[in-house]
């Protein structure tokens, strides 16, 4: 598969999803650079912006098993897991897989869980296997966790820990729609009884297992010259050095910026990166991987002020 052809796989799904979802052509777009580049995103955003939603259209237009966790404060690891039950009639232990054996997972409402559940996640979302009882399951290749969060409520949540949150390659922040948005939300849903459903929309999947696997070693064979390996590492290297962050990105962070930049290529038809797809994805990438300074913070500064000043002062290749 060439760049073209992501290209033109990349438009399919977008344009099925868009059938269902309005309005959130840049969240989509970021979804399918995860999905080629092997990364999980963590969606944050008041109630009622699709974010539940639009991992179901995603799901079903790129054709991927999709599995929902909703997680509470009393969900335990061996709900997200399964476990070793044993059998009487043949007097044995028989594995009952939980719903992370899928190939797209939405954790939704992550942050309602408590750490020790959190932490179910980190080796498979790392290692893309799960152990249980000392044996390891595998969960494949294209494996995707699609989290969600509100940053609205502050009782009742369990903030994500920053080992997990440098496991997600973007954390994306969903908005209001603009007026004629809404306006078309309200006239193509508003008529309809009950919450929605991807399969109410006739999505069709745009690919299979295949096609996105070629995706996927398309994207990385997309070229990085060092002039753009060096601008990644001397952004990532600057978050530890800003006077208004407490702690910088990590080494991971670079490698999933670069990774990500892959795929941001190829979606636009290149098989080479520029530093335009650095800069365009930096902010998602490192946005939940660092802590503003005390002192940033008696200040009123934002994450994403402080990110965006780094990259303008950060010189890039020509």
């Amino acid at each position: 598969m060439t760049v073209t052809d992501v290209q033109a796989l990349a438009g399919r799904i977008e344009a099925e999803v868009g059938k269902a979802v309005v309005g959130q052509s840049g969240a989509v777009r970021l979804l399918l650079t995860a999905l080629f580049a092997g990364g999980h995103v963590l969606l944050e955003g008041p109630p009622g912006v699709a974010k539940t939603f639009l991992a179901q259209c995603f799901a079903a237009a790129t054709g991927l098993d999709y599995g929902r966790i909703q997680f509470t404060p009393d969900l335990m690891p061996g709900d997200i897991l399964g476990s070793n039950l044993f059998n009487f009639q043949t007097s044995t232990f028989t594995l009952t897989r939980g719903p992370i054996f899928t190939q797209l997972l939405l954790a939704d409402e992550i942050n309602r869980t408590p750490p020790k559940t959190q932490a179910a996640l980190l080796e498979a979302m790392q290692e893309r296997a799960v152990t249980i009882d000392g044996v390891t399951h595998l969960l494949g290749d294209g494996f995707m966790v699609v989290a969600t969060q509100n940053p609205i409520e502050h009782q009742g949540v369990y903030p994500l820990p920053e080992a997990q949150l440098d496991r997600f390659l973007f954390k994306h922040v969903l908005g209001y729609p603009s007026a004629a948005e809404e306006r078309r939300i309200v006239a193509s849903h508003g008529s309809r009884f009950g919450a929605s459903k991807a399969a109410d929309w006739g999505i069709v999947a745009q690919a299979d297992a295949a096609a996105l696997a070629g995706a996927r070693a398309s994207v990385a064979g997309v070229r990085l010259v060092d002039e753009v390996v060096d601008y990644v590492v001397a952004l990532v290297r600057a978050t530890r050095g800003a006077a208004d962050l407490s702690s910088g990105a990590s080494p991971r962070a670079a490698a999933m910026l670069a990774s990500a930049a892959r795929a941001a290529a190829a979606l636009a038809g290149r098989d080479y990166v520029i530093p335009d797809d650095v800069k365009l994805l930096a902010p998602e990438v490192l946005r939940h991987r660092v802590i503003l300074s005390p002192a940033a913070e008696i200040d009123g500064r934002l994450v994403d002020d402080v990110v965006a000043a780094l990259i303008d002062q950060v010189e890039a290749p020509r």
